[in-house]
């Protein structure tokens, strides 16, 4: 569902079962359970817990958005699939399975910049971003990313012209979204594992743009 930056109406009348901090699925709650207590007993760390979540969400999981999003920009028939069909464009890929079976893509452009949240949980699209970062979660995330999505897009280093509208999206049990960022500038040429190598976990959340190549 969009919310354009002065819209602060909500319908949250969707299930979110599997994420939802109050109703965690049955081995959702056995891992939480466990890693309370062996913190507790002092057996794990959970700070190293949470490098661990970050690499995984910044490195490994998202190389298969970065792929896809590296796709849109190189084939502009599968940008309009991607458009039409997210799911099955994305499943065209390979990379299906739990929390990925209703994807819609939105497109960033000069004039609008869309910024993904979810304002009950962390409903995330796994199979193309990984695990979401330890701050998608966060109650003050959730919250100011619809009350106030540019002061937090600023507090990520991202500042945007005042012309461009800020579309913020919330994600839910029923529909993830995958932000497709613009494809920077000086990129011509570059081959599609060129280009996927610029794009950024960030990026395909709406929080960061895609990275210049070097020299651009």
């Amino acid at each position: 569902m969009p919310h354009d930056h002065h819209d602060h109406d909500h319908d949250h009348d969707h299930d979110h079962d599997h994420d939802h901090d109050n109703h965690l699925d049955p081995m959702a709650a056995r891992v939480r359970a466990l890693e309370t207590i062996l913190t507790r007993k002092g057996l794990v760390d959970p700070a190293a817990i949470d490098a661990i979540i970050e690499t995984y969400s910044e490195d490994v999981g998202p190389r298969n958005g970065a792929q896809v999003v590296a796709r849109a920009w190189d084939d502009a028939g599968f940008a309009d699939w991607l458009r039409g069909d997210a799911t099955a464009a994305i499943a065209d890929m390979g990379f299906i399975g739990r929390q990925g079976e209703h994807m819609q893509a939105v497109f960033n452009t000069p004039e609008v910049h869309n910024l993904v949240v979810c304002t009950l949980c962390s409903c995330y699209p796994w199979p193309v971003l990984g695990l979401p970062p330890v701050w998608y979660k966060s109650p003050a995330y959730r919250s100011r990313a619809v009350m106030e999505p540019r002061a937090v897009l600023r507090e990520f280093g991202l500042e945007l012209p005042e012309g461009r509208a800020v579309r913020v999206w919330d994600s839910t049990a029923e529909l993830r979204y995958l932000v497709i960022p613009e494809r920077p500038e000086g990129t011509e040429g570059l081959s599609r594992a060129a280009l996927a190598d610029l794009v950024t976990r960030d990026s395909m959340i709406g929080a960061g743009l895609a990275r210049r190549p070097e020299g651009a």
